[in-house]
């Protein structure tokens, strides 16, 4: 029926639940300058669950808090339950209760804060004297230690794991040329990161998957009761996109004891960016980060929400990588190899993030206990993904600010002024990239070229091949080793990570790369075209511009 604004959806099949039931302003407004309801006080498991990292996590120059904005976990009645009958890892109530006001509510801590403060400090099992002699640090490790136990039943399925990939290095000339399996492996170590399926499970498992939308609609606006009805363009899971996404999982054949559950995709959104690592000097870190197309745009882009999941810190190439190659090559890798390298450790770690588990995910759905406890099996879905435009062209493996600059068209550099016209557009549907055979074929010969020939990354034999389409040699080897690493027992390799494990479902991987307007246009780039659009009217106004 339609409502108010004679707004309505159509439904693909009868939705299970409906998140938008008993919404009010307040659900999807944040902002300082508006009085809202105080949110409910985090219980204490879930402020203690906070600080499920492991001591090397914890311990980390790189990452200090690494913690501060966790997904919920789905063990915290099982956490309850530990908690309410014994104090360990703490050495007594009373620090527990202090270590839990410590990693609930805001980081930053306030008046309200303060007022939480005297409710630990007025709880009944609290006791001042129990504080004498004990060190915040020392609990802190105390607490993580115990969490690093695998057997731990405070365990946080969905924390945090600490992994390193190999990465090959080019020669620096012909004569120390190898086949590629042969070449130096390079290891690249701290890549700290979450797997996939724990947030998904968390996260639906959680009750903030009560505004998620399940069952994916259109919806339809019909001005006046004789006027056709008019498709509306809002949300995610109302797009055509995630509806043909939910009609081909609803019509795959049901296996075993599977025919009941309710099938349901779940649009995964990933946002990438890099970020300094302190003030001073050139320390910097690259940050992936899920967010869920289920939950409304109004929810995820409230501050507050958390909607956003840190899935990954990604380190640079270390310096130590010259001294590998001076070791080995007596010869210092140029700013081509380097690139090279960055574009390989890119995918090197999305490897690692697409990892066996997921794959079963996304090809048969899992099974999960919802926060409104329904079973559903969801399927996780690849949606968009959002960088600005240096960390495209590496995921997208091309060239930046080549001949064809666009992540997902052929469109030329000199096409270009082009923009925004009708032609354009045209140019853009017929031109688009294909993950397909030919650029793959390229892509290897280019490798082989490098590796078993000598020729640099960027030499006219490799430009010859790829520089026509931007392409970039990009090829990413997945090495199962021996536990010592010496002997490699098989080398998979493929020339991107999205390609490697998503073609063969039909997934072209330049989709995913989606206009990111406030990476792309609102930030630095916008300040700098008005800067120059000022420069302009200085100089073609002068004396009359300045009055």
């Amino acid at each position: 029926m339609p409502n108010g604004y004679r707004i309505f959806c159509l439904y693909p099949s009868p939705p299970s639940s409906n998140p938008e039931a008993g919404l009010s302003l307040d659900s999807v407004c944040d902002s300082p300058g508006l009085a809202l309801p105080l949110p409910a006080p985090v219980p204490l498991v879930a402020a203690l669950a906070r600080a499920a990292v492991p001591a090397s996590v914890c311990d980390s120059p790189i990452l200090p808090d690494i913690e501060t904005t966790p997904t919920p976990s789905s063990a915290a009645p099982a956490q309850a339950a530990v908690l309410a009958s014994s104090t360990p890892p703490f050495a007594n109530w009373s620090s527990k209760l202090l270590l839990g006001w410590h990693f609930s509510g805001s980081t930053v801590k306030s008046v309200g804060e303060f007022d939480r403060l005297v409710e630990i400090l007025s709880h009944p099992e609290f006791d001042l004297k129990e504080l004498l002699g004990v060190s915040f640090t020392c609990e802190t490790k105390r607490l993580a230690k115990h969490l690093a136990n695998p057997e731990s039943k405070l365990q946080n399925q969905d924390g945090w794991h600490c992994a390193s990939v190999d990465i090959r290095l080019p020669p620096v000339g012909k004569q120390t040329v190898k086949p590629e399996s042969e070449s130096l492996v390079f290891m690249v170590s701290g890549i700290y990161h979450r797997r996939l399926v724990d947030i998904i499970q968390a996260t639906y498992a959680a009750p903030v998957s009560h505004t998620f939308h399940m069952t994916l609609f259109r919806q339809y606006w019909r001005p006046t009761s004789d006027a056709p009805p008019i498709l509306l363009y809002s949300e995610v899971y109302s797009s055509p996109g995630m509806i043909e996404a939910h009609l081909e999982i609803t019509s795959m054949p049901r296996m075993g004891l599977d025919n009941t559950h309710e099938r349901i995709v779940a649009p995964l959104m990933v946002w990438s960016d890099s970020t300094h690592l302190a003030s001073f000097g050139t320390a910097s870190l690259l940050l992936f980060y899920l967010l869920f197309g289920s939950q409304s745009k109004y929810t995820r882009a409230r501050p507050t929400s958390k909607s956003a999941h840190h899935l990954a810190y990604i380190p640079t190439i270390p310096d130590t990588i010259q001294e590998a190659y001076m070791k080995v090559f007596g010869k210092a890798a140029t700013s081509a190899m380097l690139r090279h390298c960055k574009r390989d450790l890119i995918h090197a770690i999305w490897l690692l993030l697409l990892d066996a588990n997921f794959m079963e995910a996304y090809e048969h759905g899992m099974l999960i206990k919802c926060g409104d406890g329904i079973v559903r099996r969801i399927f996780p879905w690849f949606l968009t993904y959002s960088a600005d435009y240096p960390e495209k062209v590496l995921l997208a493996s091309i060239r930046s600010l080549a001949k064809c600059l666009c992540p997902r068209c052929l469109v030329e550099k000199n096409q270009v002024y082009k923009i925004g016209s009708k032609l354009d557009m045209r140019l853009h549907k017929k031109m688009a990239r294909q993950d397909d055979a030919p650029r793959r074929h390229a892509v290897e010969v280019a490798r082989k070229i490098i590796y078993k020939q000598g020729y640099g990354i960027e030499s006219t034999a490799v430009d010859a091949l790829l520089a026509d389409k931007s392409w970039v040699p990009t090829w990413v080897s997945q090495l199962y080793c021996t536990p010592d690493r010496v002997t490699n027992l098989r080398i998979d390799t493929w020339q991107n990570a999205f390609s490697m494990k998503l073609s063969k479902y039909g997934f072209n991987f330049y989709d995913l790369f989606v206009v990111d307007l406030l990476h792309e246009f609102e930030l630095g780039v916008w300040k700098a075209i008005f800067t120059h659009l000022l420069r302009i009217l200085w100089a073609a106004a002068g004396t009359k511009y300045r009055n």
